[in-house]
């Protein structure tokens, strides 16, 4: 019924987050989105940004990804029905009420090809002894990517977890320009020997950042 109904207005339903403060399930022209109170997490703008830094990824030569910010799951979506994707896929969110509802409002289930981690992806990454030929970083609270995912230490443990040739696609910013934290984020990712391309302004609003191992 709500389906039915959200096409002649927006149905929403709002859960309260520890980390991710008022979260909004909301069925909105016959589809159900994840929203914080100014940002798409998840199965909206968010997933087309997502998409198009994807079709720039050459998934044949990918085994294994990871995800670092789960959302409601509609990168995995993406991966699976748009690209086809059927290999293994962990992913890393901090936020367990995120995780409920990516499982319970949105269907997504663990199985033989898909691992989900509670766990702060900084800490994560720290622990980390496995290698991703894709790591997808999509880490925001809200609107903004928490300062310590714009740090060096914290890009010095995605490359060790990148495999040789690897890629990561980094769901970058909000901001209308890059940041100076930012552009440290880029100029480590070439001095290290990865090509790297800025998509800004993707669907109007975000910047990607994309690197492959040379």
């Amino acid at each position: 019924m709500a389906k039915l109904l959200s096409y002649l207005y927006p149905i929403t339903k709002k859960i309260q987050s520890d980390f991710s403060g008022t979260l909004e399930i909301t069925w909105y022209n016959g589809k159900k989105h994840l929203n914080t109170k100014n940002a798409n997490y998840s199965y909206g703008s968010l997933q087309r940004i997502l998409k198009f830094g994807l079709k720039h990824v050459d998934l044949n030569k990918v085994k294994s990804v990871l995800l670092l910010g789960l959302g409601g799951g509609s990168v995995i979506e993406t991966l699976r029905k748009d690209f086809s994707y059927t290999k293994q896929i962990t992913a890393v969110d901090i936020d367990p009420t995120v995780i409920d509802i990516a499982k319970n409002e949105f269907g997504l289930k663990e199985d033989g090809n898909l691992k989900i981690v509670c766990e702060d992806a900084l800490v994560f990454m720290q622990v980390n002894s496995t290698q991703f030929d894709l790591i997808i970083i999509d880490l925001f609270i809200d609107t903004d990517v928490p300062k310590a995912f714009l740090m060096i230490p914290f890009w010095k443990d995605i490359l060790k977890a990148s495999s040789t040739n690897g890629t990561i696609l980094f769901n970058a910013s909000l901001a209308k320009t890059k940041s100076h934290a930012l552009n440290e984020v880029i100029e480590f990712l070439k001095s290290h020997k990865y090509q790297t391309e800025v998509f800004e302004k993707v669907n109007q609003t975000n910047t990607l950042i994309l690197s492959k191992g040379l």
